[in-house]
């Protein structure tokens, strides 16, 4: 636990650190994002809030860090941890594991996979929809969920075999959704996405 705990603390100093909220309009971040975040308690404690252990919670950070950027999205992800152990009456070590796991870890990993496909990869429209939108997030989550069962063991009644299979799994849920979502902003509203510049990702 006091790696975990260690770890979130990294994340939100550094976060805390480059001042986010300092890129955001004076009206404040775009509705889309919001809508987002509010529905991510939801995603996180589905299986609390069903009732049952076996369902795989998906992230949604991966779509987050698209729209706002990891700074701000570190940020966002402490309330997210919050609502979700209130609504599931969850302990604060759940809380915590769920905002390391599911949150922070699967976000940084994706957005520095994005960061790598933006230095390596051509600037292509298609190349920011399939590969930070569905390929990055499908990746990082899957090593999120393998980092997790290495750290934490799978629960109880429940093979290592069988948690990842449902994790993996989880992730292309996950990534399919945010690539999904990803290419419609691009069509329709660009703007939602601060990790999307016309200027880098369409031809002249």
């Amino acid at each position: 636990m006091w790696m975990e705990l260690s770890l979130l603390m990294a994340a939100m100093v550094v976060a805390l650190g480059l001042q986010p909220w300092r890129a955001l309009p004076a009206e404040g971040p775009p509705w889309a994002w919001l809508a987002w975040w509010s529905i991510m308690p939801v995603l996180w404690g589905a299986d609390s809030l069903s009732h049952v252990p076996l369902v795989q919670p998906l992230s949604g950070a991966c779509l987050l860090a698209l729209m706002a950027g990891w700074p701000l999205t570190m940020l966002a992800l402490l309330p997210v941890a919050v609502v979700t152990c209130w609504l599931g009456g969850l302990p604060w070590e759940a809380g915590a594991t769920r905002l390391l796991w599911l949150g922070v870890m699967p976000a940084t990993l994706a957005f520095g996979l994005g960061l790598g496909i933006r230095r390596w990869l051509p600037n292509h429209l298609f190349v920011y929809i399939l590969g930070r939108g569905f390929f990055a997030p499908a990746v990082a989550i899957t090593l999120a969920g393998a980092l997790a069962l290495a750290v934490q063991g799978p629960p109880h009644g429940i093979s290592s075999e069988d948690t990842l299979l449902g994790r993996w799994l989880s992730a292309w849920g996950d990534a399919f959704l945010t690539g999904g979502l990803t290419a419609i902003f691009v069509a329709f509203r660009p703007h939602w996405l601060a990790t999307y510049s016309d200027r880098l990702y369409l031809p002249r």
